[in-house]
């Protein structure tokens, strides 16, 4: 599908590729994997031609479509989010002008017999079937399948789209793309705006997608999921696995160990020969045999050993000085923006040395209780107590954003560096991989994850207690984050970690606040363990209906049975609509069946040129399968709805 051919891309005489060359296919799903500054932006840049190589081309088929999304993006206000989304269906609105165009011009003709005539006649019944065939029946349903997908909520559709966060705009962004239905994606980060659970949508999404997928992401979970090739970009080359991300690291270590030992046992082999080539150059009885070494030697095909970044980070937080046993201490904390509460009357109590996450879905909360912690937010009521001596050390959602990009990398340091510390910012910066010449860049050609680097080196000039982490992974490849992640696990004071990345998270928190519908829930154990929960949660909910239609429920626990029971008259308006729904559903289904039926039939027809009308059925076709998607989306609403219905018994 697309072919990549001798690239090379070089930066005031660095190389970033040298002569890279591979092949994309029409289904893969490839990640992109390097260190941070190793040209995996670049390389979708070149991809979607924002950018040109300095030797060598991509070569992409002219009709193919390329969806790409960029790490930063500027947005335009003045529009509401459904009228963003609608925005890719531009081509649609387009091609129904033109059809209106033609069919003013047919209505003001009279020359029925001309070919020209005749010829508008068949353009026009063409661009009606292009324009059912593209989906101008299913649009809106696909628009809103998909906002609902990343997030959105029906309420949210008619919001102005500047009311929003950086984060949700670029969720509009990302719908725009997915609803043109590209034929490549390239996404640069996607998940660093979303949360778990549309992450877990997203896989779905481009796991069930037929489109091919270049994918740059330090989220491993979300990796493994989604992909079946690796590319890693590393010293400029590529290293190509038909694999998986983790597979992808086993398979690469497995053949570094079995290139090494092939090495090591070349090298013997050399060494030896050498020597009898040197003991025996001048013996006129083993010339023949030396001769014949030499030859041999001449011939080896060296093995080499594949080209590795082995610069690591040192990163160890200083020792947190001695603080309270509580560290946080909230009770019956409440946050409203005007009449918008976003937490109300939450507790959290947090004690030294803890290590807790804070998730859930965007706009629940979870930044906003930090703002409070850190005392940009002091405008709640209820009470939030900081323990005896605690210092906090936070590293913001958008602190690396907040960089002069002015400033060099060493300057950006002793600019906030003081005392003995100053002395120290060379080896600081090379501990973080800002070693030399790389100390002297400036901010504003760094790449996303260089800069995060840079951002989380202040949270190392002074000790502090308490670490605050609002999104520390995003922008941090795989090997950064497996580095930050054992510096946190080390650090002998308390930590509370914002984050969607769960990978990061595992086995890293043994508790997990979860912010859900304005209040905070407290789960024990890991971020896997607050997940299974989830879903245990949720079957014991469906056992307690269960239990209520069954007339040999147990009697344990009635003040939990009564407390939710419904009156007569609630209980047959409820079965009413219950009784609604099933019947709504029973529809659908009837109707899906009788479109599956109706388009195997035509299937069958059409297999056969010919039929009679046969141009006739060829128009008739893609309205069917449009209408069933449609029935089948309207399936899935009432379904839904039905069960809603169900858990009010």
């Amino acid at each position: 599908m697309i072919s990549v051919n001798q690239l090379s891309v070089s930066f005031g005489g660095t190389s970033l590729f040298d002569d890279v060359s591979f092949v994309v296919s029409e289904h893969d799903k490839i990640a992109l994997v390097g260190k941070n500054g190793a040209g995996k932006s670049t390389m979708l840049k070149i991809f979607a031609g924002l950018q040109q190589p300095t030797t060598g081309n991509v070569s992409i088929p002219k009709d193919t479509k390329v969806g790409y999304l960029p790490q930063t993006m500027l947005h335009i206000d003045g529009k509401t989010v459904v009228e963003e989304a609608r925005e890719a269906f531009d081509f649609l609105f387009e091609l129904q002008k033109k059809i209106e165009k033609m069919g003013e011009d047919l209505a003001a003709r009279t020359d029925y017999e001309s070919d020209s005539y005749k010829k508008l006649i068949d353009d026009l019944t063409h661009a009606n079937e292009q324009l059912v065939i593209l989906g101008i029946n299913s649009y809106q349903a696909d628009i809103e399948k998909t906002l609902l997908g990343l997030g959105f909520e029906r309420k949210d559709f008619n919001r102005q789209s500047s009311e929003f966060s950086g984060g949700w705009r670029m969720r509009i962004e990302l719908a725009k793309i997915l609803l043109r239905k590209p034929d490549v994606l390239l996404l640069d980060e996607p998940t660093n705006h979303l949360d778990i659970e549309s992450i877990q949508w997203l896989e779905n999404f481009l796991k069930m997608n037929g489109c091919a997928v270049l994918l740059v992401s330090h989220d491993r979970a979300f990796l493994d999921s989604v992909t079946n090739r690796t590319i890693e970009i590393s010293c400029g080359h590529i290293y190509d696995y038909k694999v998986p991300y983790t597979k992808f690291m086993e398979l690469r270590k497995e053949r570094r160990e079995q290139q090494q030992r092939a090495f090591d046992n070349q090298q013997k082999e050399i060494q030896d020969t050498e020597a009898f080539i040197e003991r025996f150059r001048y013996k006129a009885t083993k010339a023949v045999q030396v001769q014949s070494r030499i030859k041999a030697l001449n011939k080896i095909e060296r093995i080499e050993i594949d080209d590795e970044d082995t610069s690591t980070i040192n990163l160890k937080f200083p020792p947190a000085p001695h603080s309270g046993e509580v560290s946080l201490l909230c009770k019956d904390l409440t946050k409203a923006y005007g009449d918008h509460v976003v937490l109300d009357s939450i507790n959290v109590t947090i004690k030294r040395g803890e290590k807790v996450a804070f998730v859930g879905k965007n706009g629940e909360g979870k930044s906003t209780l930090v703002k409070c912690i850190i005392d940009e937010l002091n405008d709640y009521t209820g009470t939030l107590k900081l323990g005896h001596l605690v210092k906090i050390g936070y590293f913001a959602q958008n602190q690396a954003s907040l960089l002069d990009e002015n400033l060099t990398v060493f300057d950006t340091i002793d600019k906030v560096a003081v005392g003995e510390i100053r002395t120290k910012i060379r080896d600081i910066l090379g501990a973080f991989r800002f070693g030399g010449e790389a100390s002297d860049k400036k901010v504003k050609v760094l790449s996303g994850g260089e800069r995060t680097r840079l951002a989380m080196i202040r949270l190392l000039l002074e000790p502090v207690n308490v670490l605050v982490l609002d999104e520390p992974t995003n922008h941090l490849d795989i090997p950064t984050k497996e580095v930050l992640k054992k510096a946190i696990n080390a650090f002998d004071g308390t930590a509370i970690i914002v984050s969607h990345d769960r990978d990061f998270l595992n086995g890293l928190v043994e508790k997990t606040y979860e912010f859900t519908h304005h209040k905070v829930v407290e789960h024990l154990g890991g971020i896997y363990q607050f997940l299974e929960d989830k879903k245990m949660e949720s079957l014991r909910e469906l056992d307690t209906h269960a239990y209520k239609k069954t007339e040999n429920a147990p009697t344990a626990q009635p003040e939990e049975k009564s407390a939710g029971k419904l009156s007569y008259e609630e209980q047959k308006e409820q079965m009413k609509k219950v009784r609604k729904a099933e019947k709504d559903v029973q529809n659908a289904e009837a109707d899906i069946a009788r479109l599956e039926k109706e388009i195997a039939e035509m299937e069958e027809k059409l297999s056969n040129p010919d039929v009679p009308d046969y141009d006739k059925l060829l128009q008739e076709y893609p309205k069917l399968q449009h209408a069933l998607e449609q029935r089948m989306y309207e399936w899935e609403l009432l379904s839904e709805e039905l069960e809603n219905c169900k858990k009010g018994l």
